[in-house]
């Protein structure tokens, strides 16, 4: 496995990034930090063993799952980044080293039920509302928070909900490609849940086991194929449904899975980052910019620029955002605690 480094992209391995000849920024070194909140030398909240497929990557017992994580940089203001969709952390690890860079530590996990973390399908709240409340206590075993919360499109939704049921636990938020509307609500759906309820009614567990999503998470975590395969299929069915409902129901809303009530009362320094296809339409970012109090909007192409940006590699689309996120957002200095009201 390897990551890149913040200056020049070449890859480096993880042995690579940690010695003290690592990269520099404001005249100190940046490595990826191997933080552990709660390290498994043999046991985990399910039992069975921590082989995630994975090198060498901490792992925290985090209501009921193990969550794999990785802190990158080693002082400053506490960001967390999230990927979209069901992305693993590697999605957002160019961001985290750049803002690392520039002098933030960096929190990047993989959400239960995505990467290399723990499936675990249950519970009466939505699943977006679990990595929620699942982030907000990991952010708290490593007494992380006030935390700067950012991500892109599922990664939006987290830190918007994360901001609205912990919030004093953010202190502002870094949010791209902002979903909402009918297309968002049937496409996401059917793409986190729909199609695993086929496969479950067609062909049972073994079925959900062989889908292409599942699959990778047995390949990168082997102790998920035996907690799905002990899963009676309709109890999975019900769980999954419901948690389609928070998108069929947030069809409606401004963006989805927040009234705007809910996003009028989140009173924090914003930046938005609008996308600008059917499943992140330009306009819900502009509308969330409008109902955010002292939020700041940024393009970053024109539609035309926009829409080739999609067919480009995933780590230039993170450069663009990257720029604009560090044009916008607070300095290191600015959030320090001396600089800080005393109710933050």
């Amino acid at each position: 496995m390897s990551y890149r480094t913040t200056d020049d992209n070449e890859p480096l391995s993880v042995d690579q990034c940690i010695p003290a000849d690592g990269i520099r920024r404001r005249g100190q070194r940046l490595s990826v930090h191997w933080h552990n909140a709660n390290w498994h030398g043999g046991s985990t909240p399910r039992g069975g063993n921590t082989d995630s497929g994975r090198i060498d990557i901490p792992q925290a017992a985090i209501n009921g799952v193990t969550l794999n994580y990785e802190v990158v940089g080693e002082e400053g203001p506490w960001i967390v980044l999230t990927p979209g969709g069901r992305g693993d952390l590697e999605g957002v690890r160019y961001l985290g080293n750049r803002l690392a860079k520039e002098g933030y530590r960096i929190l990047l996990h993989d959400r239960r039920n995505c990467g290399a973390s723990d499936v675990l399908i249950e519970g009466e709240i939505s699943e977006q509302e679990i990595w929620a409340d699942d982030v907000y206590a990991l952010l708290e075993q490593l007494e992380a928070t006030p935390v700067i919360a950012g991500g892109g499109s599922a990664g939006c939704r987290l830190s918007l909900l994360l901001a609205l049921r912990h919030p004093d636990a953010v202190r502002g938020l870094l949010l791209w490609w902002v979903t909402g509307g009918d297309v968002a609500s049937t496409q996401l759906g059917h793409a986190y849940y729909g199609q695993f309820i086929e496969a479950a009614k067609n062909g049972g567990m073994d079925a959900v086991c062989q889908t292409d999503y599942f699959a990778a998470r047995i390949d990168s975590n082997p102790r998920n194929r035996n907690y799905l395969l002990g899963l009676n299929p309709d109890e999975f069915i019900h769980t999954m449904s419901m948690w389609r409902d928070f998108f069929v129901e947030g069809a409606q809303l401004p963006v989805i899975g927040a009234s705007e009530k809910d996003l009028a009362s989140i009173k924090l320094p914003t930046c938005i980052v609008p996308g600008n296809d059917p499943v992140h339409p330009k306009s819900r970012g502009e509308d969330l910019h409008h109902l955010m109090t002292g939020s700041e909007i940024c393009y970053i192409h024109t539609e035309a620029e926009q829409k080739k940006l999609a067919d480009r590699n995933p780590g230039d689309v993170m450069r663009e955002i990257g720029t604009c996120l560090l044009y916008t957002s607070p300095s290191p200095r600015d959030l320090s605690p001396s600089r800080m009201p005393s109710s933050a």
